[in-house]
């Protein structure tokens, strides 16, 4: 014969006849005997595809956006042509860095509530409260994030309001804080912020910005092994969005091989 509910120690019978128990056991045993789920000791984490290495910069007429091309899972290439780029809205992007699939759901879930907020109110969010939506989403990760599932995106856009464009960077636990020229984060983003760092110039016109984010991100592919640099061969290239007057945009692939090619020709002459 099974043994009835008075059969658990007292704690479990008082929980399992609470007036509003949790229908789930594996909640229960997790607030009343953590120690007795299997993944508490001689767990293996699991392999989950990573974004590497993103960045952002002003230039006159607003923000360039880009990431390199390569997802991780531990030492493993998960994706060769992962993007990491997004538009939020049409005057403003996101780029996501960390654990993939709850980087992407945040996007996703930031894209509806800027469009939600837009029909409702009949006018877009400031680009500043955009970046503070983002923030809170971040926060409510961090559950996610203190088992590993970081996810640290940048965020920026054209700010109508003050006509020019603007960039935030996130930490792991919802930290909000705006940078004036350029960030890079990610596996790679301390190289590419170093590359940055050489070749920034606060009147950079559209071209000089692109090719900017393109060196930077060939720099980080070189110094980290997780960043994918651009593949020629295969034809897997940066994406690289802009976000001026006019909106969100991305470059495409035809501008930006000639870019790729004379910045690995000029690599070899080296």
């Amino acid at each position: 014969m099974s043994p009835g509910p008075f059969d658990l120690p007292p704690d479990w019978a008082r929980a399992a006849f609470s007036p509003d128990p949790n229908p789930s056991f594996s909640d229960l045993v997790r607030r009343l005997d953590p120690g007795m789920l299997p993944a508490s000791e001689g767990s293996t984490p699991l392999a989950i595809p990573h974004g590497t290495t993103i960045l952002a910069l002003r230039f006159a007429d607003g923000i360039v956006m880009a990431g390199d091309r390569r997802a991780t899972e531990g030492f493993s290439i998960a994706d060769r042509r992962m993007e990491k780029v997004f538009p939020a809205d049409d005057f403003s992007a996101v780029a996501i860095a960390g654990a993939a699939g709850p980087a992407v759901d945040i996007v996703r879930l930031l894209q509806v509530e800027l469009e939600h907020y837009e029909k409702l109110e009949g006018d877009r969010l400031s680009l500043e409260g955009k970046a503070n939506r983002l923030a809170q989403m971040i926060k409510q990760n961090f559950p996610l994030a203190m088992q590993g599932l970081v996810v640290v995106p940048l965020f920026g856009g054209y700010d109508l309001r003050r006509a020019e464009g603007r960039i935030f960077r996130y930490d792991a636990v919802g930290g909000r804080y705006e940078d004036i020229d350029f960030h890079a984060t990610g596996s790679g983003g301390v190289h590419a912020k170093a590359s940055l760092k050489k070749s920034y110039r606060p009147d950079l016109g559209q071209a000089d910005a692109v090719r900017a984010a393109i060196e930077a991100l060939v720099d980080a592919s070189d110094e980290d092994a997780a960043t994918g640099g651009p593949d020629l061969e295969r034809n897997i290239f940066p994406i690289v969005a802009l976000v001026t007057t006019l909106g969100y945009s991305v470059v495409p692939d035809s501008e930006l091989r000639p870019v790729v090619e004379a910045i690995l020709s000029q690599r070899g002459r080296n």
